[in-house]
């Protein structure tokens, strides 16, 4: 009997590791799609075919009692010259608030990296916003004007879509590190972002809906 209990606890550990990837993926692109569906909710136009990189996170979990946390998983991509979006890299959120606030909620998390610096500290090992880059929250509105002094002067912006008790999120604090596993997951072998991103690694059949509306959705060109 507690060989079979050993058994059944093995296998369930290996279910919970079992690879996700493609989910998460496939989850992301619908997100992105969502977003940017809605002109009077969406991205401003000019902010995207101007940004950098790109985050996508589907389901950013913060769960909260006096000190808050948030942890989810997501993907990053930059624009190469003359390329267009990059393959995707993994990316995990981490981070906490402290301050009287009891619930919990998910949302779905989108950032634009807006200059070369940030896109610097996006392709590290791990990096704190509002620490090492600045951050603020995106305008919203597809056709909103974006010459705010947050737009102008943040390197990294933030749009979130609450889908639990909370209406909004705030990723100050919060800490972004590459996921080694998650690449090994795509890619078969444990690339870094910066390897991915700048490499000619081509995009993986599993992302090709992602980068596909990434690029539908923004121009082709940089402006660096």
């Amino acid at each position: 009997m507690p060989f079979l209990l050993l058994v059944l606890v093995l296998t369930a550990a290996s279910l919970a590791g079992a690879d996700k990837t493609q989910p998460r993926l496939d989850e992301a692109t619908a997100v992105f799609q969502e977003v940017m569906s809605r002109p009077d909710r969406s991205i401003p136009q000019d902010l995207l075919d101007k940004a950098q990189c790109i985050v996508v996170v589907p389901g950013l979990k913060k769960g909260a009692f006096i000190i808050g946390a948030k942890y989810g998983k997501g993907y990053l991509s930059c624009r190469k010259p003359g390329a267009g979006w990059s393959a995707p890299g993994s990316i995990r959120v981490e981070g906490g608030s402290v301050g009287f606030q009891i619930g919990g909620s998910e949302s779905d998390v989108i950032m634009l990296v807006m200059n070369e610096r940030g896109a610097a500290k996006l392709l590290s090992s791990k990096f704190t916003l509002g620490g090492d880059v600045t951050v603020a929250a995106g305008p919203v509105g597809r056709e909103a004007t974006a010459q705010t002094d947050a737009a102008m002067r943040a390197e990294i912006l933030s749009w979130s879509r609450a889908r639990g008790v909370f209406a909004g999120i705030s990723l100050q604090g919060a800490t972004l590190r590459q996921d080694l596993d998650d690449n090994a997951a795509i890619y078969g072998k444990k690339l870094t972002n910066k390897e991915v991103v700048q490499s000619s690694t081509p995009v993986p059949s599993k992302a090709q809906p992602l980068i596909s509306v990434l690029t539908k959705y923004s121009s082709a060109k940089n402006a660096n």
